[in-house]
Protein backbone atom coordinates (compact mmCIF):
# COMPACT_ATOMS: atom_id res chain seq x y z
CA UNK A 1 0.00 0.00 0.00
CA UNK A 2 1.30 3.45 -0.93
CA UNK A 3 1.91 6.24 1.59
CA UNK A 4 -0.93 8.13 -0.02
CA UNK A 5 -3.22 5.20 0.63
CA UNK A 6 -2.16 5.12 4.24
CA UNK A 7 -2.88 8.81 4.67
CA UNK A 8 -6.30 8.53 3.06
CA UNK A 9 -7.16 5.62 5.31
CA UNK A 10 -6.13 7.56 8.40
CA UNK A 11 -8.50 10.40 7.64
CA UNK A 12 -11.52 8.21 8.28
CA UNK A 13 -10.31 6.59 11.49
CA UNK A 14 -11.80 9.00 14.00
CA UNK A 15 -13.34 12.41 14.48
CA UNK A 16 -11.25 15.46 15.29
CA UNK A 17 -11.86 18.33 17.69
CA UNK A 18 -13.62 18.28 21.08
CA UNK A 19 -17.04 17.36 19.61
CA UNK A 20 -15.53 14.48 17.66
CA UNK A 21 -13.70 13.14 20.72
CA UNK A 22 -16.91 13.24 22.77
CA UNK A 23 -18.84 11.43 20.05
CA UNK A 24 -16.07 8.80 19.72
CA UNK A 25 -16.12 8.27 23.49
CA UNK A 26 -19.90 7.91 23.53
CA UNK A 27 -19.81 5.44 20.65
CA UNK A 28 -17.08 3.42 22.36
CA UNK A 29 -19.09 3.27 25.60
CA UNK A 30 -22.18 2.14 23.70
CA UNK A 31 -20.29 -0.62 21.88
CA UNK A 32 -18.40 -1.83 24.97
CA UNK A 33 -21.49 -2.36 27.12
CA UNK A 34 -23.52 -5.57 27.12
CA UNK A 35 -26.57 -4.34 25.23
CA UNK A 36 -28.68 -7.41 25.96
CA UNK A 37 -28.24 -7.00 29.71
CA UNK A 38 -29.42 -3.38 29.73
CA UNK A 39 -33.04 -2.35 30.37
CA UNK A 40 -34.75 -0.94 27.24
CA UNK A 41 -34.84 2.67 28.50
CA UNK A 42 -31.12 2.65 29.28
CA UNK A 43 -30.33 1.03 25.95
CA UNK A 44 -32.28 3.73 24.12
CA UNK A 45 -30.50 6.45 26.08
CA UNK A 46 -27.10 5.04 25.11
CA UNK A 47 -28.14 5.06 21.46
CA UNK A 48 -29.13 8.70 21.75
CA UNK A 49 -25.82 9.52 23.43
CA UNK A 50 -23.83 7.85 20.67
CA UNK A 51 -25.58 9.73 17.89
CA UNK A 52 -23.89 12.98 16.75
CA UNK A 53 -27.13 14.20 15.15
CA UNK A 54 -29.30 16.82 16.84
CA UNK A 55 -32.83 15.90 17.92
CA UNK A 56 -35.78 17.26 16.05
CA UNK A 57 -36.30 20.99 16.46
CA UNK A 58 -39.67 20.77 18.19
CA UNK A 59 -38.28 18.65 21.05
CA UNK A 60 -34.73 20.04 21.14
CA UNK A 61 -34.87 21.78 24.53
CA UNK A 62 -36.68 18.99 26.38
CA UNK A 63 -34.61 16.19 24.84
CA UNK A 64 -31.30 17.93 25.48
CA UNK A 65 -32.13 18.55 29.14
CA UNK A 66 -33.30 14.99 29.64
CA UNK A 67 -30.25 13.43 28.03
CA UNK A 68 -27.75 15.62 29.83
CA UNK A 69 -29.11 14.74 33.29
CA UNK A 70 -29.45 11.04 32.60
CA UNK A 71 -26.15 10.96 30.74
CA UNK A 72 -24.39 12.38 33.78
CA UNK A 73 -25.82 9.62 35.97
CA UNK A 74 -24.95 6.98 33.38
CA UNK A 75 -21.37 8.12 32.87
CA UNK A 76 -20.72 7.77 36.60
CA UNK A 77 -21.45 4.03 36.43
CA UNK A 78 -18.33 1.98 35.79
CA UNK A 79 -16.89 5.04 34.09
CA UNK A 80 -13.30 4.65 35.19
CA UNK A 81 -12.78 1.19 33.73
CA UNK A 82 -14.47 2.06 30.44
CA UNK A 83 -12.51 5.30 30.12
CA UNK A 84 -9.24 3.44 30.68
CA UNK A 85 -10.09 1.00 27.88
CA UNK A 86 -11.03 3.90 25.62
CA UNK A 87 -7.72 5.65 26.28
CA UNK A 88 -5.82 2.46 25.55
CA UNK A 89 -7.66 2.05 22.25
CA UNK A 90 -6.98 5.69 21.31
CA UNK A 91 -3.27 5.28 22.07
CA UNK A 92 -3.09 2.15 19.90
CA UNK A 93 -4.90 3.87 17.01
CA UNK A 94 -2.63 6.89 17.30
CA UNK A 95 0.42 4.61 17.34
CA UNK A 96 -0.66 3.00 14.05
CA UNK A 97 -1.72 6.28 12.42
CA UNK A 98 1.67 7.82 13.10
CA UNK A 99 3.20 5.09 10.90
CA UNK A 100 5.07 3.34 13.67
CA UNK A 101 4.06 0.14 11.95
CA UNK A 102 1.84 -2.75 13.05
CA UNK A 103 1.81 -4.32 16.51
CA UNK A 104 2.45 -7.94 17.42
CA UNK A 105 1.78 -10.38 20.25
CA UNK A 106 4.26 -12.99 21.40
CA UNK A 107 6.98 -14.76 19.43
CA UNK A 108 5.96 -16.08 16.01
CA UNK A 109 7.05 -19.59 15.02
CA UNK A 110 8.29 -19.87 11.42
CA UNK A 111 7.89 -23.36 9.99
CA UNK A 112 9.94 -23.15 6.79
CA UNK A 113 12.65 -21.29 4.93
CA UNK A 114 9.95 -19.72 2.76
CA UNK A 115 8.21 -18.32 5.84
CA UNK A 116 11.57 -17.03 7.03
CA UNK A 117 12.18 -15.17 3.75
CA UNK A 118 8.63 -13.86 3.64
CA UNK A 119 8.78 -12.26 7.08
CA UNK A 120 12.05 -10.56 6.13
CA UNK A 121 10.96 -9.31 2.72
CA UNK A 122 7.28 -8.50 3.23
CA UNK A 123 7.07 -7.09 6.74
CA UNK A 124 6.25 -3.38 7.19
CA UNK A 125 9.24 -1.19 6.29
CA UNK A 126 9.33 0.33 9.79
CA UNK A 127 9.13 -2.99 11.63
CA UNK A 128 12.24 -4.45 13.23
CA UNK A 129 12.24 -8.25 12.82
CA UNK A 130 14.22 -10.29 15.35
CA UNK A 131 14.67 -13.96 14.40
CA UNK A 132 15.95 -16.58 16.86
CA UNK A 133 17.42 -19.64 15.13
CA UNK A 134 17.45 -22.55 17.53
CA UNK A 135 17.79 -26.29 17.93
CA UNK A 136 16.12 -28.30 20.66
CA UNK A 137 18.70 -29.54 23.15
CA UNK A 138 21.34 -26.91 22.37
CA UNK A 139 22.38 -25.03 25.48
CA UNK A 140 20.92 -21.54 25.77
CA UNK A 141 18.20 -21.89 23.14
CA UNK A 142 15.39 -22.57 25.61
CA UNK A 143 16.44 -19.75 27.94
CA UNK A 144 16.74 -17.31 25.04
CA UNK A 145 13.24 -18.32 23.95
CA UNK A 146 11.85 -17.34 27.35
CA UNK A 147 13.74 -14.05 27.23
CA UNK A 148 12.27 -13.19 23.83
CA UNK A 149 8.78 -14.03 25.11
CA UNK A 150 9.28 -11.32 27.73
CA UNK A 151 10.71 -8.80 25.26
CA UNK A 152 7.84 -9.39 22.84
CA UNK A 153 5.45 -8.15 25.52
CA UNK A 154 7.63 -5.09 26.19
CA UNK A 155 8.17 -4.17 22.52
CA UNK A 156 4.90 -4.85 20.62
CA UNK A 157 6.14 -2.90 17.56
CA UNK A 158 9.01 -5.40 17.09
CA UNK A 159 8.23 -8.70 15.40
CA UNK A 160 9.99 -11.46 17.33
CA UNK A 161 10.22 -14.82 15.52
CA UNK A 162 11.89 -18.16 15.98
CA UNK A 163 12.74 -20.91 13.55
CA UNK A 164 14.36 -24.30 13.94
CA UNK A 165 17.70 -24.55 12.14
CA UNK A 166 16.48 -27.85 10.67
CA UNK A 167 13.69 -26.16 8.65
CA UNK A 168 15.43 -22.84 7.96
CA UNK A 169 16.73 -23.90 4.56
CA UNK A 170 20.27 -23.07 5.67
CA UNK A 171 20.91 -25.93 8.05
CA UNK A 172 24.54 -26.28 6.97
CA UNK A 173 25.23 -22.71 8.13
CA UNK A 174 23.74 -23.23 11.60
CA UNK A 175 25.64 -26.01 13.29
CA UNK A 176 25.23 -26.53 17.03
CA UNK A 177 28.30 -24.44 17.88
CA UNK A 178 26.80 -21.23 16.41
CA UNK A 179 23.41 -21.64 18.11
CA UNK A 180 21.41 -19.96 19.42
CA UNK A 181 21.71 -17.34 16.69
CA UNK A 182 19.82 -14.05 16.46
CA UNK A 183 19.35 -12.23 13.15
CA UNK A 184 17.82 -8.75 13.02
CA UNK A 185 16.24 -7.19 9.93
CA UNK A 186 14.42 -4.02 8.94
CA UNK A 187 12.97 -3.18 5.50
CA UNK A 188 14.56 -6.34 4.12
CA UNK A 189 18.08 -5.42 5.25
CA UNK A 190 20.12 -7.25 7.86
CA UNK A 191 20.99 -5.03 10.82
CA UNK A 192 22.51 -7.64 13.09
CA UNK A 193 23.92 -11.16 12.83
CA UNK A 194 24.78 -12.67 16.22
CA UNK A 195 26.00 -16.27 16.16
CA UNK A 196 26.29 -18.13 19.45
CA UNK A 197 24.75 -15.07 21.08
CA UNK A 198 24.86 -16.62 24.55
CA UNK A 199 28.66 -16.21 24.60
CA UNK A 200 27.96 -12.55 25.37
CA UNK A 201 26.07 -13.47 28.55
CA UNK A 202 26.82 -15.28 31.77
CA UNK A 203 25.61 -18.86 32.31
CA UNK A 204 22.46 -17.45 33.92
CA UNK A 205 21.03 -14.67 31.79
CA UNK A 206 17.67 -12.95 31.70
CA UNK A 207 15.46 -10.88 29.40
CA UNK A 208 17.06 -7.68 30.70
CA UNK A 209 20.48 -8.94 29.56
CA UNK A 210 19.21 -9.68 26.03
CA UNK A 211 17.40 -6.33 25.98
CA UNK A 212 20.54 -4.44 26.99
CA UNK A 213 22.59 -6.28 24.37
CA UNK A 214 20.20 -5.49 21.51
CA UNK A 215 19.74 -1.90 22.71
CA UNK A 216 23.52 -1.41 22.74
CA UNK A 217 23.51 -2.02 18.99
CA UNK A 218 20.50 0.28 18.49
CA UNK A 219 18.27 -2.60 17.44
CA UNK A 220 15.33 -1.87 19.75
CA UNK A 221 12.98 1.13 19.52
CA UNK A 222 12.22 3.39 22.46
CA UNK A 223 10.13 1.46 24.96
CA UNK A 224 6.52 2.60 24.86
CA UNK A 225 5.00 4.46 27.78
CA UNK A 226 2.67 2.15 29.65
CA UNK A 227 -0.37 2.93 31.75
CA UNK A 228 1.06 0.85 34.60
CA UNK A 229 -1.93 -1.45 34.87
CA UNK A 230 -5.43 -0.87 36.19
CA UNK A 231 -4.33 1.50 38.94
CA UNK A 232 -2.60 3.96 36.65
CA UNK A 233 -4.20 6.98 35.03
CA UNK A 234 -3.42 9.26 32.14
CA UNK A 235 -3.38 12.99 32.74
Amino acid sequence: MSDRGLVEEDVTVSHTGPKGVINDWRKFKLESMDQEALPPNKRELLKQMSSPHKPKEESLCTSTQKISIQEYELLKEDNEQCLRKYRKQCMQEMHERLSFGPRFNGVHELDSGEAFLEVIEKEHRLTVVVVHIYKVGVKGCEVLDRCLDCLAAEYPSVKFCRISAAVSGAREHFSDNVLPAVLVYKAGEMLGNFLAITQHFTDEFFATDVEAFLAEYGLLPEKELRSGGDNADVE
